[in-house]
């Protein structure tokens, strides 16, 4: 299958909305119209620093997405890139979506001249890591959260 990636647009709405439903689900977070739209409005705010990249196949439908950041690294004084959130719809994985939205993030970083691309995901996402370790390569870094 071939698969496109372009940054995602205001008419990409419907789709991308379907998409991190399922991505939600996927992680089995509840999520309201409510928080999508506020996702969304982040995402078409040129001043917001999130940013979205989104694949489709040959037919044009959205079968993926990612969501990126730059953030800072003050131990290195560069700027690195977050990739937030990526998902591919059940149907498509296997296709070579989740590398070509991981290549896309990160060609944009090394235009903009961030040093590293850097994500988490979840330890029993076995079928997305066997993609990762091919791309990336693993941190001994554990990672923490507070909730506040």
């Amino acid at each position: 299958m071939t698969t496109n990636t372009r940054p995602l647009t205001a008419t990409d709405r419907a789709a991308w909305e379907g998409l991190f439903a399922g991505y939600a689900a996927f992680y089995k977070v509840d999520q309201t119209p409510e928080m999508r739209e506020t996702v969304f409005g982040w995402l078409m705010d040129d001043n917001h620093s999130s940013n979205c990249i989104v694949a489709e196949d040959a037919s044009g439908t959205l079968v993926g997405f990612t969501h990126y950041r730059p953030f800072a690294s003050q131990l290195r004084a560069i700027t690195n890139c977050f990739l937030d959130d990526l998902f591919v719809d059940p149907a498509a994985r296997g296709s070579g979506a989740a590398q070509a939205l991981i290549g896309a993030v990160k060609a944009v970083a090394q235009e903009k001249g961030w040093g590293t691309v850097r994500w988490i995901t979840a330890e029993d996402n076995y079928r997305g890591r066997a993609v990762y370790d091919k791309l990336a390569t693993r941190t001994p870094w554990v990672t923490y959260d507070i909730k506040v």
